[in-house]
């Protein structure tokens, strides 16, 4: 005599595995197979079952009776609904509005002041004055980095330099403004002139950060020194959210950059490009540049 055993396992954080023994013997099976239900802990949540609370959100959500179509409604009024403010109050409201981010920004520059900036100048070899940062830099690696007068971080900035060159260097002009989330990868040089504006969200490579060849990326070996090549960003260029700056580019005087561009080869100066990859859409002379400067 022998068993056959079938199971099927249900989804739960407590499973349970439903097995069908089915006895027979040399003359045929039994006419009375056995369903048997064995309970098997398990640590974490199956697919394909939901909890009571999941099951009760669901039903919520469509609405499937009277009863989830008028809580729902009840929730959506409840969260558009709002406090009544009297004519006479707004006045006493609106000093409220104000003391809450004078006191929010009041803490921010405190913290600036004594804490982030002092950080910063220590990291960097060199900043210039009037130095203004909004958050404090995530500088990653052994770049050495420096920094000119009235120079802007607004927001977060982060900088990350590999194991290729011994002295990766990333040098900032004066009057620079750099946006949030703007990222510069330096593995070999990184140079950003005068007056340049970028915004936020741009991304700054010297390197492709991984060799082409693949079997010397699955051994983990870092780029080669020819494939880090140098970055200059001109006097007075200015580079739309979004872009990628790409490794041995040169972006000339004057240059704009296009929102969410990616920039792979060089860009003369005083036009202006835009695109993946970025091309030269329209030109402008240095003078029209300056009457235009000038205009506004």
């Amino acid at each position: 005599m022998g068993a056959e055993a079938h199971y099927t396992p249900r989804s739960h954080t407590w499973g349970f595995l439903d097995a069908r023994v089915v006895f027979y013997s040399d003359r045929g099976k039994l006419p009375y197979p056995c369903t048997i239900r064995m309970t098997a802990r398990r640590g974490r949540r199956f697919e394909g079952e939901t909890f009571v609370l999941d099951q009760f959100i669901l039903k919520l959500k469509r609405g499937e009776t009277p009863f989830y179509r008028g809580l729902r409604d009840f929730i959506k009024r409840l969260m558009r609904s709002h406090l009544p403010v009297p004519r006479p109050l707004r006045p006493f409201f609106r000093l409220l509005y104000g003391i809450h981010f004078g006191v929010i920004y009041g803490m921010r520059l405190l913290l600036t002041f004594f804490y982030r900036e002092p950080m910063v100048r220590s990291r960097c070899e060199s900043i210039g004055k009037n130095f203004h940062l909004a958050l404090l830099p995530d500088i990653s690696g052994h770049a050495r980095i420096r920094i000119g007068d009235n120079v802007n971080f607004n927001g977060k900035v982060g900088v990350t330099s590999g194991r290729t060159y011994d002295e990766p260097r990333l040098t900032i002009g004066d009057r620079v403004d750099i946006g949030h989330n703007s990222h510069f990868i330096v593995n070999r040089e990184i140079v950003i002139e005068d007056d340049v504006k970028i915004a936020s969200g741009c991304t700054f490579m010297d390197t492709n950060s991984h060799p082409m060849d693949a079997e010397e990326r699955a051994a983990n070996l870092p780029p080669s020194r020819e494939d880090c090549k140098p970055i200059r960003v001109c006097r007075k260029a200015w580079i739309g959210q979004q872009c990628f700056v790409m490794k041995g580019v040169t972006i000339g005087e004057g240059a704009i950059i296009g929102a969410g561009s990616v920039v792979a080869t060089d860009i003369p100066p005083y036009t202006a490009a835009r695109g993946n990859p970025a091309i030269v859409v329209s030109r402008k002379s240095n003078s029209t540049a300056a009457a235009e400067k000038t205009a506004f």
